[in-house]
């Protein structure tokens, strides 16, 4: 109990949150594999996107980092290393280190391109006369989740940024003679309510996943929302105690996913017919294909399975190719059901 007293700020668990499986299920996926490339959660104001975030990221297990680095490097990886952890190591030097939470970073809507990638320490400029480079929210979220709430209004430059780092898992900056490239691999994670306006076709196909999700209608799903919600808020640890056991058990199913992750096989008839899918349903560039490749494999690990079956691939392919499809203003029905009808006929 002194334990969990001992957070800052009580988060809403993981595991008390009623509904809303389609969001939680692509925020699983991308925390077991990463380079699904993120999610798109688009949905209702107030269902429960951002407490679904927080609670995914409190969640997972705590990192290992290099003390006193900014950018969360990793002791041994050189991918997730910066240069300055790499020059240590080189020289042999001894590296300690320490364990974190999970980095959650939102990114306010305000934000600026420096504030995104870092700019230089002007205090340090003016007062010691040295260019120092000031780390940025790019930094930060390495090894994390990067939370972008109302993406659909943010500017499509820091978007475009954001999508890149997110790819690359690097972060470049030039900024008045001072060149810095730092780890930044994160998940991604954008928000949005239809209403404010869509993304850009091209930026919203370099979401790994999109997730719809809609207000509750039955009337007791909603009391149940409400009465967990109530209880929380009344008296969060004691919830927090109550779900200890199932965070527990869910945390120690995504690790093992992760380790299990590399070695799931994908049979070759299995990717032709997710291939032949995206073919019949016109989608662009092979993007659909990879991340649905991807997201089966780390659904299959999910579960503790060897290799991926038509049922994998049926769980996760909406998610993967819903926001791909090109939209017809003329047509009644919804993507989703369009990339089901195709699943179903070739998946039967």
């Amino acid at each position: 109990m002194d334990k969990v007293k001992n957070q800052t700020r009580p988060v809403f668990p993981f595991t008390a949150i009623v509904g809303q499986e389609e969001m939680k299920l692509a925020l699983i996926l991308n925390v077991i594999d990463p380079k699904i490339g993120g999610v798109m959660i688009m949905g209702d104001r107030g269902t429960g996107k951002s407490t679904t975030i927080r609670a995914i990221a409190d969640l997972l297990p705590e990192i290992e980092v290099v003390a006193d680095d900014l950018f969360n490097s990793h002791y041994s990886n050189y991918d997730l290393m910066s240069n300055f952890v790499k020059q240590q190591l080189e020289n042999g030097s001894n590296i300690p280190t320490h364990f974190i939470k999970v980095p959650m970073v939102d990114l306010p809507l305000g934000a600026t391109e420096d504030r995104l990638c870092g700019t230089i320490d002007i205090e340090k400029a003016l007062n010691e006369g040295t260019k120092t480079f000031e780390p940025g929210l790019l930094a930060k979220a390495n090894r994390g989740i990067l939370y972008v709430d109302e993406v659909n209004l943010l500017d499509d430059h820091l978007v475009d940024i954001l999508l890149d780092s997110a790819a690359s898992g690097w972060n470049n900056v030039e900024r008045e003679g001072i060149s810095v490239r730092h780890p930044s691999r994160f998940v991604l994670v954008g928000s949005g309510n239809p209403e404010e306006g869509e993304l850009r076709p091209q930026l919203l196909d370099r979401f790994g996943m999109h997730a719809e999700i809609k207000t509750v209608k039955d009337p007791s799903l909603r009391v149940q929302i409400v009465e967990q919600r109530a209880k929380f808020d009344k008296s969060p640890y004691d919830c927090i105690q109550e779900c200890q056991l199932r965070q527990e058990e869910l945390k120690n199913i995504i690790v093992a996913a992760q380790s299990k992750l590399s070695n799931v096989i994908i049979d070759d008839d299995l990717k032709v017919k997710i291939s032949k899918i995206c073919g019949i349903l016109n989608v662009d560039g092979l993007r659909g294909d990879i991340v649905t490749n991807r997201a089966a494999k780390a659904f299959a690990a999910y579960q503790s399975k060897d290799e991926v079956d038509v049922q994998d691939v049926k769980k996760v392919i909406t998610l993967c190719l819903r926001h791909r499809l090109r939209k017809d203003p003329l047509e009644t029905i919804d993507s989703g059901t369009k990339v089901n009808q195709v699943v179903n006929e070739i998946l039967s």
